[in-house]
């Protein structure tokens, strides 16, 4: 789950020489755990696919498994904040579109999270990610959320980035037969049912699409698929 682009955080950081390390250390191991179980990954095949010297490693993280929660968080940072960073003023809560045409390019990768066991942490940080943007982005839309409170905007906000990667998870098990545009269509009507929209189902909020969506169905609808 790499990143091409810096994140949020890492463009704050002066140095890019870091940077490139950090990196290159990153998507070594992106690319081992493609060819070999997670535990079975050592720091050295890691170095040496980096080009990267054991000092340098130890610089920056303690071990493998910090190097993969780093990567796997900056990537969320980033994907999480990709709106605002793109300055979009359409009422879209989360980047569904751009999130999953991302994991669907990186399929391989997804599965390798789910053999390892791994794919648990990487979602809570995901869902933690996508929270907070979905919250800014309500912030940012107090007259369609009529004053929504704190508490309330909160407590939507988890449930909707819980929704969307359950909505992932359901899309991936079926054989993502809906494209991204679709599925970031379904989700934002959904959303906007539940977040209390001015138009909640007879039309969809400023910006969002209005196009059919292909026998979509809503996660957990098919739990014994598979």
């Amino acid at each position: 789950m790499s990143r091409k682009a810096a994140s949020p955080r890492a463009r704050r950081r002066p140095d890019r020489r870091v940077r490139r390390t950090r990196d290159r250390l990153g998507d070594a191991l992106v690319f081992l755990m493609m060819e070999k179980p997670f535990d079975a990954i050592t720091v050295r095949e890691v170095l040496d696919r980096a080009g990267i010297g054991r000092s340098t490693f130890y610089a920056h993280f303690r071990d493998k498994n910090d190097l993969f929660l780093s990567d796997v968080d900056e990537f969320f940072e980033w994907m999480a904040a990709s709106l605002a960073r793109n300055g979009d003023e359409s009422d879209r809560l989360a980047p569904v579109r751009e999130f999953f045409s991302h994991v669907a390019h990186a399929r391989r990768f997804h599965d390798a999270l789910v053999s390892a066991g791994r794919i648990h942490d990487v979602l809570d940080l995901g869902r933690e990610h996508f929270a907070r943007a979905i919250a800014a982005r309500l912030r940012g839309r107090e007259r369609t959320t009529r004053g929504m409170s704190p508490a309330r905007r909160s407590a939507v906000s988890q449930a909707l980035a819980g929704a969307m990667l359950s909505l992932l998870a359901h899309w991936l098990r079926n054989g993502s037969r809906e494209s991204p545009d679709e599925m970031d269509d379904l989700f934002h009507r959904v959303a906007w049912s539940g977040a209390g929209a001015a138009e909640p189902l007879d039309g969809a909020p400023r910006g969002v699409q209005s196009r059919p969506v292909r026998q979509a169905s809503l996660p957990g609808s098919h739990r014994n698929e598979r």
